[in-house]
């Protein structure tokens, strides 16, 4: 199991629940891991405060995806999600409560009863630290089933021969060893990629490492050009700010005090996708209607909400813009502005978390994904609210099941030699530690993230997007020079973050192909050029393959929608909310 985040420990408690021996290997301690920043919510048609049925949830997923959600998986996690929330609560999870006892909901972005026709509170929640909640409760699970947890170890290449995974190397932080792990299975949870643009909700460690692995064996990465910016990160800091903020009644205003998204969404207002509210922020601070001293970000009113709201049910996003922004929500407007929140694309999977090596259904055989790391396909362009808690624990979970009863079949893999399988993790290293080059690796992690803030953002258009990629070509021959001040092996930071630079280089390079590729606006991925849906044309799924012949090259391929789920179909509409 690589990553002890949501979907890496519900995996491998799963893995652990079907008689199989489990490691977990994770670049951090896993209560520390990137779930913990999830603040509002799981969503889930418990119907606790409201009628809900999963087939409204599965509606919104995919309208909320734009039609790009494959619908099959739409409907798994639909269904699936509602006996997983409750069984997260059996398991301890301290969910936040009606005054009947029953597990609290409340209503989030996208979330609607009967098909659009209104909000519904359907976001389960723990206050606004949802994520860390289930953090605690899976690990200590874990610690109950048995896990045997290898904590600040970093993978660095994945063992692949003749089309099946035969285990992987990582690098042990405390001792600068290369450790090779034999695996009869192996699946990946390690998160996202976030940390390739300058403001995002990610933590430091979401640089997109397993991805790239499998991108540069030349298998491909799944519809990479669609990334969400979560509309409300704090001013400057992009540090997130929960959707259940304006669930719980925030409101979004302007330099003039007006709630701007009436005139953009006017039936859900501030409760719109994402995709729509993140636009519209911008369009705001564009047509210059921003506030601050750059007139780079908009206000979230909770003054009209009671104290014990603010202070009870938002508490952690409360104290958090107390001590860095200084303001008070009980009585202030706190500046906001969109950050970089989520990958939608990733290692494609099917719905048991298998590893897809083409986009017409062929496998990597003993390889399995789950979480942002990966894409079933169930976020399609663009994620629903609460999705990505709902998604860890569903696609965990089949995940570590599928890998358990994989792994009870087989015998071991064979395996090549240590010195051979370790031989591309050595020379990685041995180049960023003792090569003669002289270039800096933050210098070009700042340009990086700068020029893809700027050219692969919100807006995008392709001369934008063409420069960027000229861009990424020159930051990667310049990546090659790259050589550390210090050559330690031991708790060498410096060394971590040059490598974790290139795996970042090759995501921005998949990303940014993709996005260029694709010639129309579709959920996150909006074209200044091509302004409108295009079905006829692009109502498939994007994969990005790593030319193995030809440095900087990449090669785009295709797979289908599955538009169907199987009891029925969501047909494309308008883009309109």
């Amino acid at each position: 199991m690589v990553g002890a985040g949501g979907a890496g420990l519900m995996a491998a408690l799963y893995a652990a629940k079907g008689n199989v021996s489990v490691a977990c290997i994770s670049k951090l301690y896993p209560t520390r891991s990137h779930t913990g920043a999830a603040q509002g919510g799981i969503g889930a048609a418990l119907g606790n405060v409201q009628e809900d049925h999963w087939e409204w949830h599965m509606f919104d997923t995919v309208k909320g995806g734009d039609y790009l959600t494959d619908q099959d998986a739409a409907e798994v996690f639909a269904k699936d999600i509602i006996d997983a929330v409750y069984e997260l609560e059996h398991m301890g999870l301290p969910f936040s409560r009606t005054p009947e006892g029953k597990i609290a909901q409340r209503k989030f972005g996208g979330h609607t009863r009967d098909f659009g026709k209104a909000a519904v509170e359907r976001s389960c929640y723990a206050k606004d630290r949802t994520g860390h909640m289930i953090l605690q409760t899976l690990y200590q699970q874990n610690v109950k089933a048995g896990t045997t947890f290898f904590n600040e170890f970093h993978v660095t290449d994945l063992l692949i021969e003749d089309g099946r995974c035969q285990g992987l190397v990582a690098y042990e932080l405390s001792t600068g060893e290369l450790h090779t792990f034999h695996a009869k299975a192996v699946i990946l949870a390690a998160g996202g990629y976030g940390r390739v643009f300058k403001i995002t909700s990610n933590a430091l460690t979401l640089t997109g490492d397993l991805m790239s692995i499998y991108y540069r064996k030349g298998l491909p990465l799944e519809d990479m050009e669609f990334y969400q910016f979560h509309p409300t990160g704090l001013a400057k800091l992009g540090i997130l700010v929960t959707e259940g903020i304006r669930g719980e009644g925030g409101i979004l205003r302007n330099d003039s005090g007006e709630r701007f998204m009436e005139r953009y969404a006017p039936t859900i207002k501030d409760l719109a996708p994402r995709d729509i509210v993140s636009r519209s922020i911008i369009t705001e601070i564009r047509e210059g209607r921003g506030v601050g001293r750059d007139k780079d970000a908009v206000n979230i009113d909770l003054t009209h909400l009671p104290r014990e709201v603010i202070e009870g049910k938002l508490a952690e996003i409360t104290d958090l813009a107390r001590t860095y922004l200084g303001m008070d929500p009980v009585k202030d407007l706190v500046p906001i502005q969109p950050t970089a929140h989520y990958a939608m694309g990733g290692i494609p999977t099917n719905l048991d978390g298998l590893c897809l090596s083409d986009g017409s259904g062929g496998t990597v055989e003993g390889l399995y994904a789950a979480g942002e790391q990966a894409c079933v396909s169930l976020h399609g362009a663009n994620r629903l609210g609460t999705n990505s808690l709902g998604d860890l624990v569903v696609f965990g979970r089949r995940a570590g099941i599928a890998a358990a009863k994989y792994a009870r079949q087989v015998e071991y893999p064979d395996m090549p030699e240590p010195g051979e399988a370790q031989r591309e993790s050595v020379d990685l290293f041995e180049r960023l530690r003792n090569g003669s080059g002289k270039e800096n690796a933050a210098a070009i992690r700042k340009e990086l993230q700068e020029s893809m803030m700027n050219n692969v953002g919100i807006f995008r258009n392709g001369k934008d997007m063409a420069a960027q990629v000229d861009i990424i070509k020159e930051l990667k021959a310049r990546y090659q020079g790259v050589t550390v001040s210090d050559p330690s092996r031991r708790y060498n930071s410096e060394l971590i973050e040059a490598m974790e630079l290139g795996f970042m280089l090759d995501c921005a390079e998949a990303m940014t192909a993709s996005a260029l590729n694709r010639t129309e606006s579709r959920g996150a991925h909006d074209r200044e050029d091509f302004t409108e849906r295009n079905d006829a044309e692009w109502l498939k799924h994007t994969m990005a393959y790593k030319n193995l012949n030809k440095a900087d090259d990449v090669i785009i391929g295709y797979k289908p929608v599955a538009l169907k789920g199987f009891t029925r179909a969501f047909e494309p509409k308008p883009r309109v909310y």
